[in-house]
């Protein structure tokens, strides 16, 4: 796929103008984000994705346009991690919530800078050692496993990584948020307020999360245009998620699982393709080794198929639960 420097330029000239047509409608008067509108928002940033999808279609064929939403999907999917911990750091910010969707907006700019970098690094690591796919594929087998074992973690407690902690060393933090400010002046000195920490915050935590994910999409597409662009229209649409979900996805139960076979699948694809391309002296005398590869068809449809059983499975469990939960009280009030 060659894509011209004007294409990166006019795509990421388009990434910023979604930003700050948000920024501006959104924060303009902040308030609470209501269901309804992070329910549009997400219909317009899916809309968006599938727009974009279309025009690789148009411009570049079906096989480039598939790969894109194989990892905009999965991209999307993984994100859902994300969220979970963004919970637990507004909570333990206290953040308010008029202010939530700005720190949302700016950590996740953060994010989209530092995974870009990661992006970067990956396709020049690829480029030059094919090998690297082994590593991709078992450390993101691992990763399934473990996330299948330990679950989501959605109970844990967070604690400030070294980002979060070097950057209360470098600047004097004020005890109170003050308003929308992440910088004050008080009494003559310059000070960054909770809401500049919280921001960072967010913006480094999900690079933890980039660590998995970036790997799985370069699983799908080879393209760092298309790895580039699956992350930007995944994270756009992530902040809305937020305020849309809430407290929806403790009733995603079997969202672990569902993300564990994905990336159990996805690792087991590029361990293939690294097989089916060796050059490891050690593996075959160095030569290719004769085995199946999964096309993007296959891996699109295991990807949505995944997630819809997920789905399903989630809140049917959900709503048996609840079911037995409403009949076991039943007789307590009775009695009353």
């Amino acid at each position: 796929m060659v894509v011209p420097a004007w294409a990166w330029f006019a795509t990421i000239g388009g990434l910023i103008v979604l930003f700050a047509i948000d920024l501006f409608i959104v924060d303009r008067k902040p308030h609470e984000v209501t269901v309804g509108e992070a329910g549009r928002w997400v219909a317009f940033y899916i809309a968006c994705a599938i727009a974009f999808g279309g025009a690789i279609w148009a411009f570049s064929g079906g096989q480039y346009a598939g790969e894109f939403f194989a990892g905009y999907i999965t991209e999307y999917s993984l994100s859902v991690d994300n969220l979970f911990i963004f919970l637990i750091i507004m909570s333990a910010f206290s953040v308010p919530k008029i202010h939530q969707h700005r720190v949302l907006l700016v950590g996740i700019v953060i994010a989209l800078v530092m995974r870009g970098i990661f992006i970067a690094v990956g396709a020049v690591a690829i480029a030059k050692f094919s090998w690297v796919f082994y590593l991709f594929g078992i450390f993101l087998v691992y990763t399934a496993w473990q996330l299948a074992r330990q679950g989501m973690g959605e109970d844990e407690e967070y604690e400030e990584n070294s980002m979060t902690r070097l950057t209360r060393r470098l600047f004097p933090v004020t005890d109170t948020y003050h308003g929308a400010k992440s910088f004050v002046k008080l009494d003559g000195k310059r000070f960054v307020t909770p809401m500049f920490i919280v921001m960072i915050a967010i913006g480094t935590a999900d690079l933890l999360f980039a660590v998995d994910s970036i790997p799985a999409i370069f699983g799908l597409t080879k393209e760092p245009f298309l790895v580039f662009t699956a992350n930007a229209f995944a994270l756009m649409g992530l902040r809305q998620l937020y305020f849309l979900l809430g407290g929806l996805l403790k009733k995603l139960v079997y969202l672990s699982v569902g993300l564990a076979v994905i990336l159990g699948f996805i690792g087991v694809k590029l361990v293939l393709e690294a097989l089916h391309t060796n050059t490891l002296p050690f593996i075959n005398g160095g030569e290719p080794l004769a085995v199946p590869t999964i096309g993007i068809e296959v891996s699109l449809s295991v990807i949505v198929g995944v997630l819809l059983i997920t789905t399903v499975a989630s809140l049917l469990k959900t709503r048996r639960d609840d079911a037995k939960a409403d009949a076991a009280t039943e007789p307590a009030e009775q009695k009353l």
